[in-house]
């Protein structure tokens, strides 16, 4: 399935931008549609493609543009770019960037990686099956924060979940938890939008906002609350996650129990665990 900023009739298996996730498309086509590159003030719809692309870049999508689509592409990769209001704008070859053909002082045809640039509004056919032809080969995917990376929410509130089903009948920890939650529901909620903001966020979530000591202030845990934490933390994500993403998990668990135990030396006990 490609991605496309605009309709593009006798292209294969075509969709607008935004009706799948920008990751699981093939690729991203930006046709020539004469909208601004280098001033993108005052025009929102702009600046959303402009993130848009970057995007698909920062995940390994391949993006092919043509005309403006290209100029846009090159400042998406940090091109600088010419050209005035009236004409046609055009992107100098970005940082690493391979030239492979000008058009006078302007670069026809660039490539940079997996984003193929043509400079003219017209795409000539050899190009695009060119890019249909590379796109088996640049199949795989980098993820777009650390919380893809794990897996998305659901694979990080299915961690939550059984980590504290197993907390609770920890011999150590389940006193713990059973003297100060009274909710489940809603702490099970609080801890995955903490994990979810603190691996990168998700548009259709609320971001945990709150002071990590704060919130573990007052619950009499010790140093031997934080180690049992974190051995259990890592043993259900391994538990549940391939291992990168379950070496992420408990990289982030340890750097937590970090702080935690810097604030212990200075305060005794936590309220409220995460």
């Amino acid at each position: 399935m490609l991605l496309t900023s605009s309709l593009l009739p006798g292209w294969p298996d075509t969709h607008p931008l935004g009706t799948v996730p920008i990751g699981e498309a093939a690729g991203l086509l930006l046709p020539h549609d004469g909208g601004p590159v280098a001033d993108l003030r005052d025009r929102p719809e702009r600046w959303a493609l402009l993130t848009d692309v970057t995007a698909a870049l920062r995940r390994g999508v391949p993006v092919l543009g043509w005309g403006t689509g290209a100029a846009l592409l090159g400042r998406a990769l940090g091109a600088q770019i010419h050209g005035s209001e009236g004409s046609l704008e055009w992107a100098a070859p970005p940082c690493g960037a391979q030239v492979h053909s000008w058009a006078g002082k302007v670069p026809l045809h660039w490539t940079q990686g997996r984003a193929v640039a043509w400079a003219e509004p017209n795409l000539p056919e050899w190009v695009q099956a060119d890019f249909l032809a590379a796109l088996p080969g640049w199949a795989d995917r980098t993820p777009g924060s650390p919380l893809e990376a794990v897996g998305g929410v659901p694979a990080l509130e299915a961690v939550v979940t059984e980590f504290y089903a197993r907390a609770r009948r920890d011999p150590l920890l389940g006193p713990v938890f059973t003297a100060h939650v009274e909710d489940w529901p809603a702490h099970l909620g609080r801890v995955t939008a903490f994990w979810v903001t603190l691996l990168g966020g998700d548009a259709d979530l609320a971001p945990w906002r709150g002071n990590l000591n704060a919130a573990h202030a007052g619950l009499g845990a010790r140093g031997e609350h934080l180690r049992a934490w974190l051995t259990l933390w890592e043993a259900t994500a391994r538990d549940l996650l391939p291992a990168p993403a379950a070496d992420l998990l408990t990289s982030r668990a340890r750097a937590m129990g970090a702080r935690l135990g810097g604030a212990g030396s200075r305060q005794r006990a936590y309220r409220r665990p995460v």
